[in-house]
């Protein structure tokens, strides 16, 4: 009994003692001093994904959120602990190593919400093959002082290693039981921390976790490390599906599908154009905004907007792309479904068996064709084009290409175009009925090849009375050397290519029995601060309005969103003055494009996930692939948990949680058939 005594008592005294020391600070100044490199490691990897939300996520609750900041320390203090497995004087080239490895996390996804406003996947390393064809796209469009900022990190850790290094601290001796110790307490704290953390998470938290569309809520809650491995699953499972569960995926898309009978059936447009030929344009980062601009009174895309004045002008229309952008589009138009949560359906999927345009049109007598001047791999379009049903895909091989009628990536759209018409003309003489799609080229990002579009100015020129009452011509800058403007400078070269295009068409006849179908194929994606510039610009001044202005027009990000619709127009030669002539406002996605330029066309595919617009008119609801989704009232940001209204009608959370619930049902199902 006496002994037990004196052992509590000297359990306790050392208790008190390490309690006292605690207090005192000296056992947080002894670990840090024993432990320099590892703390150094796990402040600097945790510091980098708090930049990271930053600048990607503007808001204190975002970028401060003790979420995502405890899963990240979770995350870097676990690596960090094994690198007490190693001597002390092996642990710097493994720390270092991690260290990179975590800094390229933070930097790529930098980068790449730059131009996504969206986080990297791990699926799309797959397309580092086409990076050498949009190069200068990505270093002048995308790459920014900012996202160099992360190179702090393994600079502060060579810092810290070549001081200790100095000071002779790799050449204590540790026994490799000490080591292990080590390891294991610091584990240790790491589960302790994720506990924690797992506590704090909700059952929404854990929801969007599992389906993972809504990337930027799972950084925000999750950090970008976590994010990031369970991307790497996600991303292994089409052939984890192909393997195991096809079947059931199968199943549950069948089911999803059977109950979807609401806004079907017949309309006034019923094959209205049934038996005429198809030309369909990919207009290049063509955007809705875009048609209502002038400078100095020449309007940026006087054709585009003469085709939705004769036709029919689907005037509040979204591409709804993810990471594949120009391939997303023609996903979605060709088949009504959505682009996939990671990587791209054109390079994961090529191999599936898709209900689309061409098959449909191809059942009813018609030739399909496809056109663009670039590299047939480019998006791995040579399989897929084979895939969706094009009897024959004209590529780059099957053009004339010179260094002289190159603009950009490659052949100038007028070029394209022009011997594109003769192609087309030998189709229409070898078949009776035809469906032809034109990718166009010129107007790809960066919008550099600013001395081959043409004169166009977007500066602002006015005349203007001097004292003696002569006049003279003053120009003021306003968007020249931006890229906007230089956007505007491009749009209006293939706008101009466009309207060349229909007219050497008509000249050989080949408008007579043809319909063109045109759409935007995604946003220019480009900086908001432009956009700033293009509404605050003071001719008194000569500068651009400040943001503490009163008359200063904020584009904020909600703003910048919705500014992201692109044209939808169905046009032929004789549709003015028709019931066809017309502009459609209701809110209209992509996905919606299938099932109601199927019905005008005789042909219907009941997997289809967008709908005929003129069956459910204003009802309809267009959901993107982060989540967010938009109607003729509301623009729902599901991130941010926040919406946008578009218009003067009463908005209740009631209706708010049922286009939730529909966006997250359909983002659920979508890719089960892929």
């Amino acid at each position: 009994m006496k002994r037990i005594k004196i052992t509590y008592n000297k359990i306790k005294d050392k208790v008190v003692k390490k309690a006292k020391e605690i207090k005192n600070g000296h056992l947080i100044r002894e670990y840090f001093k024993n432990n320099i490199l590892f703390v150094t490691f796990v402040i600097t990897g945790v510091l980098s994904s708090t930049i990271l939300r930053f600048f990607c996520m503007h808001t204190i609750e975002n970028y401060l959120s003790f979420k995502a900041i405890l899963a990240d320390l979770v995350v870097v203090s676990a690596i960090g602990s094994l690198g007490y497995l190693f001597k002390p004087k092996n642990r710097f080239p493994y720390y270092m190593t991690m260290n990179i490895f975590l800094t390229a996390i933070c930097m790529i996804n930098s980068v790449y919400y730059t131009f996504y406003t969206s986080f990297a996947s791990v699926s799309m390393l797959s397309l580092t093959q086409y990076i050498g064809d949009v190069g200068d796209a990505v270093v002048q469009n995308v790459l920014q002082i900012k996202d160099l900022i992360y190179i702090f990190s393994p600079i502060t850790l060579i810092i810290v290693h070549l001081k200790l290094k100095k000071k002779n601290y790799y050449k204590r001796f540790e026994l490799k039981s000490d080591r292990r110790k080590k390891t294991l307490k610091t584990l240790s704290f790491s589960g302790i921390l994720l506990i924690i953390f797992l506590i704090s998470l909700s059952p929404l938290d854990y929801s969007r976790f599992y389906k993972q569309w809504n990337k930027e809520y799972i950084v925000m809650k999750f950090g970008i490390y976590i994010y990031q491995g369970e991307d790497l699953i996600v991303s292994l499972q089409p052939k984890i599906n192909s393997m195991f569960g096809y079947n059931k995926a199968e199943k549950e898309f069948t089911d999803y599908f059977k109950d979807r009978n609401e806004y079907t059936g017949t309309n006034e447009y019923t094959n209205i154009f049934e038996g005429k030929n198809v030309i369909l344009i990919h207009g290049e980062s063509m955007m809705r905004n875009a048609m209502d601009l002038s400078f100095n009174g020449i309007e940026v895309t006087p054709t585009l907007n003469r085709l939705a004045k004769q036709g029919m002008f689907f005037s509040n229309f979204y591409s709804q792309v993810s990471v594949g952008t120009s391939s997303d589009s023609e996903l979605t138009y060709n088949t009504s479904l959505m682009p996939t949560k990671s990587g791209t359906a054109f390079v994961s999927y090529s191999d599936r068996t898709y209900i689309s345009t061409p098959k449909l049109l191809k059942e009813k007598g018609y030739y399909t064709f496809s056109m663009h001047a670039n590299n047939a791999d480019f998006w791995n379009r040579r399989a897929m084009h084979k895939s969706l049903g094009y009897d024959r895909f004209y590529s780059k091989k099957d053009y004339k290409v010179t260094k002289d009628n190159t603009i950009g990536l490659g052949l100038s759209d007028k070029e394209f175009f022009k011997q594109s018409v003769a192609k087309i003309k030998k189709i229409n003489e070898q078949h009776d009925k035809w469906y032809g799609l034109t990718i166009m080229l010129s107007n790809h990002t960066p919008f550099s090849d600013v001395e081959k579009y043409g004169d166009y100015s977007v500066d602002i020129k006015e005349t203007v009375t001097k004292e003696d009452g002569t006049t003279e011509e003053v120009t003021y800058p306003y968007m020249e050397g931006t890229k906007l403007g230089n956007y505007f400078k491009s749009l209006h070269y293939a706008d101009s290519a466009l309207g060349e295009f229909i007219d050497e068409l008509d000249a050989e006849g080949l408008l007579d029995n043809t319909i063109i179908v045109l759409y935007g194929d995604h946003d220019a994606r480009l900086p908001r601060a432009d956009y700033n510039k293009l509404y605050n610009y003071n001719m008194e001044t000569h500068q651009f309005l400040s943001e503490d202005d009163p008359n200063y027009k904020e584009y904020d990000s909600f703003q910048y969103e919705i500014g992201r619709r692109v044209p939808f127009i169905i046009w032929s030669k004789d549709m003015e003055g028709t019931k066809l002539n017309q502009e459609v406002t209701n809110v209209m996605g992509m996905y919606d494009v299938m099932p109601t330029l199927g019905n005008m066309l005789g042909f219907n595919n009941k997997y289809a996930l967008g709908h005929d617009i003129f069956n459910i008119k204003d009802n309809n609801l267009v959901v993107f692939p982060n989540g967010n989704w938009v109607t003729n009232k509301m623009y729902y940001n599901s991130q941010k948990e926040a919406y946008l209204s578009l218009s003067d009608e009463p908005i209740t959370e009631e209706e708010i949680n049922k286009n939730s619930e529909y966006a997250n049902k359909l983002m659920s199902q979508l890719q089960k058939k892929k």
